[in-house]
């Protein structure tokens, strides 16, 4: 534009081209302005199960001027729709609220947050990367064994009370004439096990045990699932209930801060935690 002002001598063109290239220069020093000396916290970490959406708070500062228009997301966009666009007050602070998308077991790092602005005419980007060292807990997946043991402790209190048509599975006993055809353990039948009948029974105790050696022989995230999905249905019944690992020992409790003490430790069974 400027070429063509110079070449037709016209004065309206050198004012747009010199009105343009101030609104290029304010911009850059507005958008620039906009992020420099922002300042951002990462206040917390959600948990959940494989697949959810977790939750990850990060706090934003302003300093004694105001700031417009920021979107903060993350770097990695594979991990699902966590985007917050806000504005920031002067001499306050604001949450963004964002979330990842849950991979594997264990601690989840999300990773960098990416916080950029095209304040204040959409004519450039501004954007800066950053490392809040934000982390999640991914909790085992839940998964019934077809056969659900009781705690098996000798020391605990109370003890299971076999009743016929109860729901809770007991245990395997030798099959005995007259026992019902949905007794029978047909599944060790078909490996060529002796007749057995299932026990279903009661247990009148005040507290129960999650215990790694209830599933011998079943891989250790399957074994770590079947324990998860146990620790779940205690706490909807409101149970106390405790929970043995190899080299971890939780004494039996309820609530939900319990609860996630025994998915936490679950969670991060066998990993080794940096």
């Amino acid at each position: 534009m400027l070429i063509a002002a110079i070449n037709y001598e016209n004065n309206m063109s050198y004012a747009l081209t010199f009105l343009l290239a101030t609104l290029f220069v304010v911009a850059v020093l507005h958008t620039y302005a906009n992020l420099s000396g922002l300042t951002l916290h990462g206040s917390g970490g959600g948990s959940g199960f494989p697949g959810d959406l977790l939750p990850f708070s990060v706090r934003l500062m302003g300093g004694r001027q105001s700031r417009y228009a920021l979107r903060v997301r993350w770097r990695d966009s594979s991990l699902g729709a966590g985007e917050a666009q806000l504005d920031v007050p002067p001499n306050a602070s604001t949450e963004a609220q964002l979330y990842a998308r849950a991979s594997q077991r264990g601690r989840f790092l999300p990773g960098r947050l990416l916080v950029e602005s095209s304040y204040p005419l959409g004519l450039l980007r501004c954007w800066t990367s950053v490392d809040l060292a934000l982390s999640g807990i991914v909790y085992p997946s839940p998964q019934r064994h077809p056969d659900i043991l009781g705690g098996s402790d000798p020391g605990q209190r109370g003890r299971w009370h076999p009743r016929p048509g109860e729901d809770e599975f007991y245990g395997l006993r030798e099959y005995r004439k007259g026992d019902r055809p949905r007794q029978v353990y047909w599944k060790g039948l078909a490996r060529g096990q002796s007749l057995q009948s299932k026990q279903y029974s009661t247990y009148a105790s005040e507290d129960d045990w999650l215990d790694w050696d209830s599933y011998p022989g079943v891989p250790t995230e399957q074994r770590l699932s079947y324990l998860c999905y146990q620790c779940l249905q205690l706490h909807a019944r409101r149970q106390q209930y405790g929970l043995r690992l190899p080299g971890l020992r939780l004494s039996p409790s309820d609530g939900a801060a319990h609860r996630d003490r025994v998915l936490t430790a679950l969670a991060l069974h066998g990993l080794t935690q940096e």
